[in-house]
């Protein structure tokens, strides 16, 4: 069974989540703090968090910045505001969805089995390990490295890198992107870039910079090593 923490600060909201998700098979936990939500993530080991931005002693966007630290856990946000979504993409801080509230318990679950097909339940058409340069993008182990080194990336970022990787080279839409990432995202395709700017600075981190390249009113193309 795959495991959800539910890191909100209201019970009711909670409480509900929590029950639709028990009846759609899964496992849940719950905090109802920033720095509950850390604790329970480090034992706990969801496959997936549900977290709101508004927390008591640790908002929700520290919460992300230090679980992006160390580990590439799907993420959801939860917030107040619809126009808070476009603050969020502008931060680029990785997180994999969001939902405005209010919003019913039967569009969150979509969204969860959504991102969770993205992060490891979804199947390629064959395994296969990508070569380019320094570059590898393994569709079987669904793993990306640079001289060997893994790269952290997150489902989203993984699923870009890969799309890329298919077609060195060539142009690819901004629409393209998004629709071969988050296929069953309801985002716009401004997240793209948000997601991109992630995926460059692990690149960049990683010792290969330049690799990807903004095509001005396209979208964006992988070098050819």
């Amino acid at each position: 069974m795959q495991k959800i923490l539910i890191v909100e600060d209201d019970p009711t909201i909670a409480d509900t989540v929590a029950l639709f998700l028990r009846k759609e098979g899964y496992q849940t936990e719950k905090a109802r703090d920033g720095v509950a939500g850390l604790e329970l993530w480090r034992h706990y080991q969801p496959d997936l968090i549900v977290l709101d931005i508004g927390l008591p002693k640790l908002d929700g966007l520290e919460v992300l910045r230090e679980i992006r630290t160390h580990a590439s856990t799907p993420v959801i946000f939860l917030t107040a505001r619809a126009e808070e979504v476009d603050e969020l993409l502008g931060l680029g801080l990785g997180a994999d969805d969001y939902i405005s509230k209010p919003f019913s318990p039967r569009t969150l679950i979509a969204h969860i089995k959504a991102v969770l097909r993205r992060f490891g339940g979804g199947s390629y058409e064959s395994p296969t390990v990508l070569k380019l340069g320094l570059l590898e993008v393994d569709t079987y182990r669904v793993m990306a490295t640079v001289e060997q080194e893994p790269l952290n990336l997150t489902p989203t970022e993984f699923k870009l890198l890969h799309h890329l990787a298919r077609t060195p080279g060539r142009a690819i839409s901004r629409f393209e992107l998004l629709e071969a990432s988050m296929p069953e995202s309801d985002a716009l395709e401004r997240a793209v870039d948000s997601h991109m700017k992630n995926l460059r600075h692990k690149l960049g981190e990683a010792g290969v910079p330049d690799l990807i390249e903004t095509v001005r009113g396209v979208g964006y193309r992988l070098v050819s090593p």
